[in-house]
């Protein structure tokens, strides 16, 4: 193989790129700061949903140092439908250990950043080439499927040996004059051009694709079947009683830790759930059961939920159960809160007008 500098598939890559790159505002900067937050809120999320939070928390805080100064419960609320909030939680405790430990100065290299929370081998190469043009080659699942195509790699991207294989090709690749630009035109290329339903007559790799040669490439890459989702039940009490409603905040590790929530109880049905917590019972008879989102999906589990609007007079008295708390209607709309239960009030005009108080 030749030198990755001289290396054809990387000329034509950079070439097509100069043309075809779309103008983002993280690929203006050489700013650490920037793109690395942009790489913690791209991971697992497209551009188009990912850009309105890029602007949304870089205005919030232009510096890793307001990052880091910022209350979680904030930063919760503004990455709220993002989904994975355990980017928010490390995104939170990098912006705090670069601030206190490295005197608000990144790592300037791949062997360094990868130790940051929530900075995995792709993040971390991202980093150290567009902001320190480090030689360091990023493989996500663009770059696999690139890869995998081109040169007929028949390896199972899920299996444990695919990043190491992968990433060795790219580094044999990857221009050392120009690594930046490399990464850049592998991603965008396998998102624009290389997608999973590819446009192979338009390409300018076509002559020398292995796939399209030999009529693969609708079977490549190789990815085996993930596993069954997990599918749970979760029952929903909103609980209201002058102007005020029964909350807690998720600590278990679990999906959603750290997010507020109504009275939950996770069971298959009404009735268990009332039996697994009999202080609910007296409480039914003034609920109104709510319109739920069917099905809220998450990358392995399933959601399946029902809700009840349960207000309840004055009077009624009952002990709060433990790790609840009352809080003013409209103050639930601030806490950071599942993307389902966002739903579940948007759908309920009713349950909307309670908590805008």
């Amino acid at each position: 193989m030749k030198k990755a500098a001289q290396h054809p598939f990387a000329e034509t890559l950079i070439t097509w790129y100069k043309g075809h790159a779309r103008d983002l505002p993280w690929r203006r900067t050489n700013d650490p700061y920037v793109i690395w937050l942009s790489e913690i809120i791209l991971q697992q999320t497209r551009i188009a949903q990912g850009l309105p939070y890029f602007y949304k928390l870089t205005e919030a805080f232009p510096t890793v140092y307001d990052l880091a100064a910022a209350d979680e419960t904030t930063l919760f609320r503004l990455w709220q439908g993002l989904g994975y909030y355990s980017r928010a939680r490390n995104l939170h405790k990098t912006a705090k250990y670069v601030v206190d430990t490295l005197g608000g100065k990144f790592p300037d290299s791949y062997a360094e950043l990868i130790h940051l929370p929530g900075v995995g081998p792709y993040t971390a190469a991202a980093i150290a080439s567009f902001a320190f043009g480090e030689a360091s080659p990023v493989v996500d699942g663009n770059v696999y499927r690139l890869l995998a195509r081109y040169f007929g790699i028949e390896t199972d991207i899920l299996h444990s040996s695919a990043r190491k294989e992968f990433t060795a090709l790219a580094q044999e690749l990857i221009p050392i004059s120009d690594p930046a630009r490399f990464n850049q035109a592998m991603m965008e290329f396998g998102s624009l051009q290389c997608s999973p339903i590819p446009s192979c007559d338009t390409c300018p790799l076509q002559t020398t694709c292995l796939a399209l040669r030999e009529n693969r490439v609708s079977q490549l890459p190789v990815k085996s079947k993930a596993k069954p989702q997990r599918i749970r039940h979760f029952h929903y009490f909103i609980i209201e009683q002058a102007g005020k409603v029964l909350v807690h905040q998720r600590q278990a590790k679990d999906i959603w830790q750290g997010l507020w929530e109504f009275y939950c109880v996770e069971s298959t049905s009404l009735k268990e759930a009332i039996d697994l917590h009999p202080f609910l019972s007296p409480l039914m008879e003034h609920a109104e059961s709510l319109q739920a989102p069917a099905m809220h999906v998450l990358s392995h589990q399933k959601i399946i939920s029902a809700a009840y609007l349960l207000q309840l007079p004055a009077e009624f008295s009952f002990e709060t159960p433990a790790d609840y708390q009352w809080i003013l209607s409209s103050e639930f709309e601030q806490l950071g809160k599942p993307v389902l239960l966002l739903n579940l009030i948007t759908d309920n005009i009713a349950l909307k007008e309670i908590l805008e108080g």
